[in-house]
């Protein structure tokens, strides 16, 4: 579906918009890969792997509305991947982090409505079900315009979607490459918060195809939820260091111990599906009747239980130490 099409990704020198981009050259031929994000070295250092004869690079925030109607003229399709996404960070710079996540999605989607782009897809995350810290609460507004955003684009106007999951294996920031950088220091007992503590866990290469099959599946306002595995902190510790020795450090300001991707409180507007949940819309779209049991790769789904919640300490996988370990191998 990306052959001969005008794709942006934004945020796209990110972890996510690196392997998404390898990902577009190496199955599809399109006409314009478009990087828009405002680190100017990052862009560089980009340009200098992916430098096909599609790739463009635009310098701009998605602050900047002006600048976004610029980069995303003519564009087909947009991934909207940029935010402040560090916990801690948001918790002591809030106003930042609303600027970027709150009005930044807003200007992403007026600037999709005026270009009459087709589909975006806007990236989320486990942290904006319940929220409890800032960056949640943030990606938790940003979910809600985007899915919003399907009643103001009109009936024959761009169909905004959302992809929320976990933790991303060994992506920028995470805890995987901090714990590779200790391990090679010579750290002993690598630090850890809570030993009850468990995560959502993905693959950057896992997240990437969800992405992508979601576009042929989306119809607009839904929240897609991949079925993935749960991690245990102190199983990561034992994969990593080869023995589960580790320091309490305590939980950080805007931390849980455990994340919810589909709240209780959601149940009733959620489907499962074979390889994953969708959330669907709690607004009415005026303008269209969308059954959401059924998507546009004809995948059927059912209603979940009563009372479902889909909860890191609850998910019926676990990835094992040697699970871990392998992965972590094959994400080196």
């Amino acid at each position: 579906m990306f052959n001969n099409k005008n794709i942006l990704i934004t945020g796209g020198t990110g972890s996510f918009g690196k392997k998404f981009v390898s990902y577009l050259l190496s199955n599809y031929s399109p006409k314009k890969i478009i990087i828009y994000s405002r680190d100017e070295l990052k862009q560089f250092e980009m340009q200098q792997h992916y430098d096909a004869g599609c790739m463009r690079y635009f310098i701009g925030d998605v602050r900047d509305k002006d600048r976004l109607i610029t980069a995303i003229k003519d564009v087909d399709y947009v991934v909207h991947a940029a935010a402040l996404k560090q916990v801690p960070a948001a918790e002591y710079n809030p106003n930042e982090c609303i600027k970027t996540n709150i009005n930044g999605a807003q200007n992403v989607i007026d600037a999709c409505i005026v270009n009459n782009v087709s589909r975006v897809i806007a990236l989320s995350t486990d942290k904006a079900a319940n929220p409890v810290n800032l960056y949640g609460a943030t990606k938790l507004a940003s979910d809600k315009l985007f899915v919003a955003a399907n009643n103001i684009s009109g009936a024959s106007g761009p169909r905004f979607s959302v992809v929320r999951y976990g933790n991303v294996v060994g992506s920028r920031g995470s805890v995987v490459p901090f714990y590779r950088k200790l391990l090679a220091e010579g750290r002993q007992a690598l630090p850890v918060t809570h030993p009850e503590m468990t995560r959502f866990w993905i693959t950057l290469d896992e997240g990437v195809k969800f992405v992508v099959d979601n576009f042929s599946r989306m119809q607009g306002g839904e929240i897609f939820v991949p079925k993935i595995p749960s991690i245990r902190i102190v199983d990561l510790v034992e994969a990593m260091s080869g023995k589960r020795e580790f320091d309490i450090i305590g939980i950080r300001p805007g931390e849980k111990l455990h994340e919810v991707m589909v709240p209780e409180e959601m149940a009733h507007h959620s489907i499962e599906f074979d390889n994953h949940f969708v959330i669907a819309p709690a607004i009415t779209f005026f303008d269209k009747n969308v059954d959401y049991f059924k998507n546009r790769l004809d995948e059927s789904g059912n209603s979940v239980e009563d009372k479902f919640e889909y909860h890191s300490g609850k998910n019926p996988h676990f990835l094992s130490v040697d699970e871990l370990r392998e992965l972590d191998k094959i994400t080196l």
